[in-house]
C-alpha cells in the first residue's frame, strides 16, 4: 500500500521496454519472494518473466504467451512445487521450470479455452478448472476429467423457435458451445434433460432460423458469417455460406452476422455482411442485393486510447470482428420487399423494393453518432412501423436507446420512457396480437410496456438479474423465450394476459384473465420416480410448464390481516410523534385467531356442477393457479406430498374431455365474494397413446365408482385404525381401574383380534407378508391396484381391473354387513 507521501514502487526492471499489452501475474505460494508473470508487449518482446526479489527485478524465461491475451493471460502457481505454473490458454499449459519450457496438461474428453484453475491445497492430483464450456475437475493431473452437467450457465447470443407439435423446440447460439436446439418442454414429469439437445452447427453458435414448413430443415451459423443448412432426419450440415465473387472485394462479416427469414416465402433467407444478399433456394443460390450499406470506415485509422496505434501495437485488430458491416437486419412481414438493415458503424438503411434501391439514415434522436444498431424489428400491425435499439456500451454508454419510427425510417422518436439510466437494450419483440405491447431485452432483464414504452415494467418472476441478448414469440403458445448471456433459456408461458392489462382493468378489485386450451394426457417418467430420480445431484433437467389448465388473475389488493392493519397504523403515530394506545387483549386474541384470507378458483363442469376448489394467494398483483386436470383426491391424506421416491401424490381421476369453466372468489372471515368474471376453456386429450380410450365419459363413470368405493375403503382402515387405537386405551384404563376384574380386560382383547380378523381381509395379512409368504389380495389392494393403473392412463380399463372392482366391491360389502350385524350383537 502507498500514500500520498510514499511513491509507487516501480517493477519493471528487466521488461520490455516497449508498449506492453496485458500482463498476467502469480505469486507463489512455495516462496512467496518469487513472483511470474506473463506479458504481452510488441512482436517479439512479450514473453514470461521470473522475479525471485518481489518485483525488483525479473528474468525472462521464455517467449511464451498465451495465444489470446485479451482473452486469456491469467497464471496459477503451484501450492506444492516451486516454478511449477499453470497458464490459462486454449488448451491449459504448464511449465515445470519457471516458463523456460511449457507442456499442455492434458485434455481429453474436455472443453478447451481455460480461464481459472483450483489445486487442492491437501491434493495435489486434485484440479477444478473452469473454461468455456462450464466447470470440470480432475484427481490425476488432467489425464482424466469429470465434467459438472447440472449448471445452467450457458451464454446465449441468439434465440430461434420453431413449430414443433406438440411441443415446439429452442433453438440459439451459444459462446463457444455450438448451435443447439431442444425442446422447450416435455410430455414427462421431468423438464428437458441435457440430452434432449442437440448440436446444429458446431464453434461460437449465433443467430438460427426454421422453416416453418419442414421443421427438419435449420438454418445455424458459426462465427464471421458461416453458415450451414442443418438436416435434423440425417445429421447432416451443407455449408451454404454467400462469397465474394471472381475478383470482388472481400465481405466483412460480423461475429454476429445476421440472418432472417423471409416472412413471405419459407425458402427465402437474408444474411448479411457489409452487404445483403438473398437466396430464395434455401441457400443453394446467393445474390447481393445491396451495395456496401456501412460507412466505410478503415479501423485502422480509428484512434484507440486517444491515439491512432502504431502498427506493432500489442494485439492490434486481434480477436475483434471486421469493421463496417451490418449487424441488424428485418424485412416487414406486412410488406415483401421492404428490408431494414443496421449496421455496427450506425446507420439505418431502408429499402422498398427488395434490395434495388437504398435510402441511407445515419442520425437518430438521443443517440450518438456512429452507435452500433442492435435490433430492427418491423411491426406485424402497421406497414411503415419499424423499432430500432441501439448499444453503446462499448463506448462506456449504457443507456437505453429504443426508437420508433411510424414512416419507414424517415423520422423517429424514443419510447425508452422510464426504462433504467443504466441498461443497455440488445433486442426488441412485438406482440404479434397487441400491437402496443412490446418486450425488449436488456442488460439487467426483461422489461415490457403495454402502451408502446409509456410505462416499462420488468418482469422477474424467478429471472435472475441477467444479460437478456436476444427476445423471440411463439405465436402458437403465446410463450416468450429469452436468450440469457450466463444462465441459458428461459420460458415465460402464456403471457397473453398482459394482452388484456388496460387502465380500466387495474382498477378492477380483480380479474380472471382468458384461459387457453388445457391438453390433457398421462407425464410418464423416463427415468423412474420424480424430479431426477436415482441418478444424483448432477442429472440436470429444466423446468416444464405445469401441466393442465393455467389460471392467471389479478388483484388490485391483496390480504391484509387486522394485525398488519394495527401495526401499519401505529408506526404511522409513532412517526407521527404521538404516543400509541395499547390494544385490549380481547382485540390481540381476536388477531391470534383471525384465518388469512384467499382466493378461490372454482372450476365447474359444462353442467355448473362443481369440479373442485383451488386455493390460491391473495396477494396484490397478477398470481396464477394451476389445475392438473383432475378431481379432488378422496384419500383423507388430501394432497400430501409423497414421502417415498417411487410414490405419487393423492390424486383423484383425469376429468372427461370437453368444456369447463373458471370463477374466482375471495374469501376473507369465511365470506365469499365473486371477482371479475367467469371464464370457460377446453380440455382437449392430446392424442399420445396408442390404444387411447374410445368413450371417455365411460372410462370416468368407472373411475368415479372407483373412487366411491375407494372413499369408503379408506373410511374404513382409518375407521378400524381409530377403534384400535381407543381399545388400546380402554385395556390401558381397565388395568388401572381395581373395580375391574380380569374379565373385562379378555373381552377387549376379544374385540382386538376380531378388529385384526377384520384388517386381514381390508387391508392384508401382515402376520404373514412380514413372514414373506404368499397372501391373497386384499380389499384395500384390489382397490388401490386399479386406482394406481386406471387413474395414471387414457386408455380403457382392462378387464382384469373391472374384476378387480366387482370384486372388491363385493368383498366389502360383506365385511360391512357381516362386521356390523356382530357389533350390534355384542352391544358395541
Amino acid at each position: 500500500a502507498t500514500s500520498a507521501s510514499t511513491p509507487a514502487f516501480s517493477m519493471t526492471s528487466g521488461l520490455p521496454d516497449v508498449d506492453l499489452g496485458r500482463i498476467g501475474l502469480a505469486i507463489s505460494p512455495v516462496d512467496p519472494d518469487v513472483l511470474y508473470a506473463v506479458v504481452e508487449a510488441e512482436p517479439g518482446e512479450g514473453g514470461f518473466f521470473r522475479s525471485a526479489d518481489r518485483g525488483e527485478s525479473w528474468e525472462k524465461r521464455g517467449k511464451y504467451v498465451s495465444g489470446s491475451p485479451q482473452y486469456y493471460q491469467e497464471l496459477f502457481a503451484d501450492p506444492f512445487e516451486l516454478d511449477r505454473v499453470y497458464s490459462m490458454d486454449t488448451f491449459l499449459q504448464v511449465t515445470d521450470d519457471a516458463g523456460a519450457s511449457w507442456r499442455a496438461l492434458g485434455e481429453r474428453n474436455k472443453h478447451v479455452d481455460n480461464h481459472v484453475i483450483w489445486i487442492d491445497p491437501e491434493d495435489r492430483d486434485h484440479y477444478l478448472v473452469g473454461c468455456d464450456g462450464g466447470l470440470y475437475e480432475s484427481f490425476d493431473r488432467g489425464a482424466t476429467w469429470r465434467y459438472f452437467e447440472n449448471l445452467p450457465i450457458t451464454q446465449f447470443y441468439r434465440v430461434a423457435l420453431d413449430r414443433g407439435w406438440p411441443v415446439y423446440n429452442v433453438y440459439g447460439g451459444t459462446q463457444d458451445n455450438f448451435s443447439l436446439g431442444g425442446p422447450s418442454r416435455t410430455l414427462r414429469l421431468q423438464g428437458p434433460a441435457n440430452e434432449d439437445w442437440f448440436v446444429a452447427q458446431g464453434g461460437d453458435g449465433f443467430w438460427a432460423a426454421v422453416d416453418p414448413d419442414d421443421p427438419n430443415i435449420v438454418y445455424a451459423e458459426y462465427q464471421h458469417g458461416g453458415l450451414t443448412r442443418f438436416d435434423r432426419k440425417s445429421g447432416e450440415n451443407v455449408d451454404i455460406q454467400p462469397q465474394a465473387g471472381a475478383g470482388a472485394a472481400p465481405l466483412r462479416w460480423n461475429w454476429d452476422a445476421p440472418l432472417v427469414l423471409s416472412p413471405h416465402a419459407s425458402t427465402r433467407l437474408y444474411f448479411a455482411a457489409n452487404r445483403l444478399f438473398r437466396s430464395d433456394d434455401r441457400g443453394d443460390t446467393w445474390r447481393a442485393v445491396s451495395p456496401d450499406l456501412t460507412r466505410q470506415i478503415d479501423r485502422n485509422r480509428l484512434e484507440v486510447f486517444g491515439k491512432v496505434q502504431r502498427p506493432e501495437a500489442p494485439a492490434r485488430g486481434a480477436s475483434t470482428s471486421f469493421y463496417g458491416n451490418i449487424v441488424a437486419l428485418a424485412e416487414s412481414p406486412r410488406v415483401e420487399g421492404l428490408l431494414y438493415v443496421g449496421t455496427d458503424d450506425g446507420l439505418i438503411q431502408v429499402s422498398e423494393n427488395g434490395g434495388a434501391d437504398w435510402r441511407r439514415l445515419e442520425s437518430f434522436p438521443v443517440v450518438p453518432a456512429g452507435t452500433y444498431v442492435a435490433r430492427l424489428t418491423a411491426s406485424s400491425h402497421v406497414d411503415g412501423r419499424v423499432y430500432a435499439t441501439f448499444d453503446n456500451h462499448k463506448m462506456a454508454d449504457y443507456r437505453p436507446y429504443v426508437l420508433v419510427s411510424e414512416d419507414r425510417g424517415r423520422t423517429w422518436r424514443s419510447i425508452a420512457g422510464d426504462l433504467p439510466d443504466r441498461g443497455t437494450v440488445y433486442a426488441l419483440v412485438e406482440d404479434p396480437v397487441r400491437a402496443d405491447l412490446l418486450f425488449v431485452g436488456t442488460e439487467f432483464g426483461v422489461y415490457a410496456t403495454v402502451d408502446r414504452g409509456g410505462k416499462w415494467l420488468r418482469l422477474s418472476g424467478g429471472l435472475p438479474t441477467v444479460q437478456v441478448r436476444d427476445l423471440a414469440i411463439q405465436e402458437r403458445e403465446s410463450d416468450l423465450v429469452l436468450a440469457t448471456f450466463g444462465r441459458g433459456f428461459y420460458v415465460l408461458d402464456d403471457y397473453s394476459a398482459l394482452r388484456a392489462v388496460t387502465p380500466e382493468l387495474l382498477e378492477a378489485d380483480g380479474h380472471l384473465f382468458d384461459i387457453g386450451k388445457a391438453w390433457l394426457y398421462v407425464e410418464g417418467s423416463r427415468i423412474g420416480g420424480r424430479d431426477a430420480g436415482f441418478l444424483g445431484e448432477t442429472f440436470w433437467t429444466g423446468e416444464n410448464r405445469p401441466f393442465g389448465a393455467l389460471f392467471t388473475y389479478y388483484l388490485r389488493e391483496g390480504w391484509e390481516s387486522s394485525k398488519d392493519q394495527r401495526r401499519k397504523s401505529e408506526l404511522e403515530t409513532i412517526e407521527a410523534g404521538k404516543q400509541i394506545e395499547f390494544p385490549a387483549f380481547s382485540t390481540l386474541r381476536a388477531e391470534e385467531r383471525e384465518e388469512d384470507g384467499y382466493v378461490v378458483a372454482v372450476v365447474t363442469d359444462a353442467q355448473g356442477n362443481v369440479v373442485l376448489r383451488l386455493r390460491a394467494p391473495d396477494k396484490p398483483g397478477i398470481g396464477r393457479v394451476v389445475w392438473d386436470l383432475r378431481y379432488p383426491t378422496v384419500d383423507p391424506r388430501g394432497d400430501a406430498e409423497p414421502t417415498l421416491p417411487w410414490e405419487t401424490k393423492p390424486r383423484g381421476p383425469f376429468v372427461a374431455p370437453g368444456t369447463y369453466g373458471v370463477a374466482l372468489e375471495r374469501v376473507r372471515g369465511g365470506e365469499a365474494t365473486p371477482l371479475g368474471e367467469r371464464r370457460t376453456f377446453e380440455v382437449e386429450a392430446l392424442g399420445t397413446a396408442t390404444l387411447p380410450a374410445a368413450d371417455r365419459a365411460a372410462v370416468l363413470e368407472f373411475q368415479q365408482r372407483t373412487a366411491r368405493l375407494q372413499r369408503a375403503v379408506l373410511g374404513a382402515e382409518h375407521l378400524l385404525a381409530e377403534t384400535s387405537d381407543r381399545l388400546g386405551k380402554v385395556r390401558d384404563a381397565i388395568r388401572v381401574t381395581p373395580s375391574l376384574d380380569a374379565a373385562y380386560d379378555a373381552r377387549a382383547r376379544a374385540l382386538e383380534v376380531r378388529l385384526e380378523e377384520l384388517g386381514i381381509e381390508l387391508s392384508g395379512d401382515r402376520f404373514l407378508s412380514r413372514r414373506s409368504e404368499p397372501t391373497a389380495p386384499s380389499v384395500s389392494d384390489r382397490v388401490e391396484s386399479v386406482v394406481a393403473s386406471s387413474w395414471y392412463a387414457t386408455s380403457e380399463p382392462t378387464t382384469t381391473q373391472r374384476d378387480a372392482y366387482a370384486i372388491a366391491g363385493e368383498q366389502f360389502e360383506q365385511q360391512l354387513g357381516v362386521h356390523a350385524g356382530e357389533s350390534t350383537a355384542d352391544g358395541f
